[in-house]
């Protein structure tokens, strides 16, 4: 993940380079427990623990991972896959009549009639900015004489607008990078010839020592680099470069995308009606598409097989994972979100992962219909706060608890910041996460989080409020599968009333800033970090509130 001010990142690589911390925190440390080990994660054995001394069995539920796809053939993943027992797989028949064919591990909404699947798309900003463009631009506009819904666009548009005027210092920041990316690709070129390897991580990258003065000075600027942008060290080469390409694309896209409107590759791969939410049954049933690495990783979070000797254990155990892919490289859609989501309630699921966001939501009451349908059929909805580390109660993250047609809050939906741990950095709370007294709910580990990645089995650390959403839905998994009788809302309320609340000495810096120290209980409604092990203490006791009984017996 890149992120951060890239230009005063380049403009200090004169520094001399230091190596790279070599974290003593172990992998699956978001699983560990703070009094055995001193580590802020979930104590999730000491939960497991607990269920097997209570003689608690468990029942299987159903969580959909609404994401970017999913490699159905990795080891630690394809036990717990969930499978459409209504479908015969490979027969091009809609056998259970629910208008999508062969839909066996899930659906791909991104996906085309022949096969094919969408991978990028343009930034919501963008849309919204082209599809009013010639409304609004270099119109007089009266806004008093507009509608509510016209009212709202002319907004939306005005908010897009905006934010599309880019300062010459974001053009010279972009300038800079391209200059390192090249330089970072000559350097890799010379260390692969020098290492024999195609692929490599900064720690090993430091542990070789270079035959030749062109290979030592290719290390030290390679490792140089990695560090400011702030890499992990474990991160390998091809990753890291794949993600430096994907950040400078991106920011040429956004820089033109003032005068020339994002190419519409859902139209030519797609081909649904996108404006009329009737037409719903277009996509596939390649649920793993061209860039399943992102929902890879967070579904080995939830429920990677555990105990099998193999790879990591996910969170929860009795899960079956439903994929459906609505992510991809740039701002999913709203249609699909909505659709996905009625997808996943209508099919069994009983939690929803959603770990994706964007700051533009055209068609929100699609997505806040589905919300509430979800909500009335007893589906928890579990969703990232963002990596911009933004004020959630002061600017816009969709999708959102906030049913707009209903003007209330969603009961059923909880909202996940991620927390870091002291061994990592100087501070509880993420840097990069977004947060919120009242728009976020709790916070859950999001830094160096080790999960399954695509390809070949592997593995690999990731970072993000992605991560930390996960996390909770694993153990909202392991409440409902221990504890089937509980409503969502009950276990919304189970979560959110046992988070461990960090000692107020510990530091935490305000995410976003260089070194402004705040409470960390400010940062969220709960001021905690989701638990497991109190989690299902709190179940064990937690008596649910009877509804009240209506004593007017008055007869009209």
């Amino acid at each position: 993940m890149i992120r951060g001010n890239v230009l005063a990142i380049l403009i200090g690589m004169g520094f001399t380079y230091s190596t790279f911390a070599q974290s003593d925190t172990p992998k699956g440390w978001h699983l560990m427990d703070w009094e055995t080990s001193q580590l802020h994660g979930i104590s999730l054995k000491k939960a497991y623990d607990l269920l097997h001394q209570k003689n608690k069995k468990a029942q299987p539920v159903i969580v959909a991972v609404l994401d970017s796809g999913v490699d159905t053939a990795h080891e630690d993943l394809k036990d717990v896959l969930w499978k459409n027992p209504k479908e015969i797989p490979g027969n091009g028949i809609d056998d259970d009549k629910n208008g999508y064919i062969d839909d066996v591990y899930g659906w791909n909404f991104l996906g085309g009639r022949n096969g094919s699947s969408l991978k990028k798309a343009g930034d919501e900003r963008a849309r919204v900015y082209h599809r009013w463009k010639n409304q609004f631009l270099g119109k007089y506009i009266d806004s008093s004489q507009l509608d509510i819904q016209q009212k709202l666009n002319y907004r939306m548009w005005l908010k897009a607008a905006n934010e599309l005027n880019f300062s010459q210092e974001e053009m010279t920041e972009l300038m800079f990078i391209e200059v390192t990316a090249k330089a970072l690709k000559r350097h890799d070129k010379v260390i692969r010839h020098e290492m024999g390897v195609e692929e490599y991580s900064c720690e090993m990258l430091e542990k070789f020592e270079p035959i030749t003065k062109t290979g030592r000075d290719a290390k030290l600027g390679f490792l140089t680099v990695m560090k400011m942008l702030q890499m992990d060290p474990e991160e390998k080469n091809t990753l890291a470069l794949k993600e430096l390409d994907e950040y400078i694309e991106g920011k040429k896209a956004a820089f033109e995308s003032r005068e020339v409107a994002p190419h519409d590759f859902r139209a030519e791969i797609v081909g649904d009606n996108y404006f009329d939410f009737n037409d719903r049954y277009y996509g596939n049933n390649d649920v793993m598409g061209p860039g399943p690495t992102h929902g890879t990783h967070v579904s080995g979070i939830i429920a990677a097989k555990r105990n099998n000797n193999i790879g990591i254990d996910g969170v929860a155990d009795h899960v079956k994972l439903m994929t459906l892919r609505v992510v991809p490289d740039g701002d999913e859609y709203d249609k699909d979100v909505a659709l996905a989501i009625r997808y996943a309630v209508d099919n069994g699921a009983k939690i929803i992962n959603m770990s994706f966001g964007k700051s533009f939501s055209p068609e929100k009451p699609w997505v806040d219909s589905a919300v509430k349908y979800a909500e009335q059929k007893d589906v928890l909805l579990i969703h990232a706060s963002g990596n911009d580390a933004e004020n959630l109660d002061l600017v816009d993250n969709f999708p959102n608890a906030w049913l707009t047609p209903w003007k209330t809050f969603a009961k059923n939906y909880i909202t996940v910041g991620a927390s870091s741990d002291l061994s990592m950095g100087p501070s509880i709370a993420a840097d990069f996460s977004s947060y919120g007294k009242s728009k976020v709910d709790l916070f859950a580990p999001g830094v160096k989080i080790y999960s399954t990645l695509p390809g070949g089995n592997s593995y690999g650390n990731q970072k993000g409020t992605s991560m930390a959403t996960p996390i909770v839905t694993g153990i909202a998994a392991i409440l409902k599968s221990y504890f089937p009788h509980f409503t969502s809302v009950e276990i919304k309320n189970i979560i959110e009333q046992s988070v461990f609340k960090p000692e107020a000495e510990i530091p935490c810096i305000k995410p976003g800033s260089e070194q402004e120290k705040v409470p960390f209980a400010t940062l969220s409604k709960t001021g905690g970090i989701a638990n497991a092990y109190t989690a299902v203490k709190t179940a064990l006791e937690f008596k649910p509130v009877a509804p009240a009984k209506n004593n007017n017996t008055s007869k009209n």
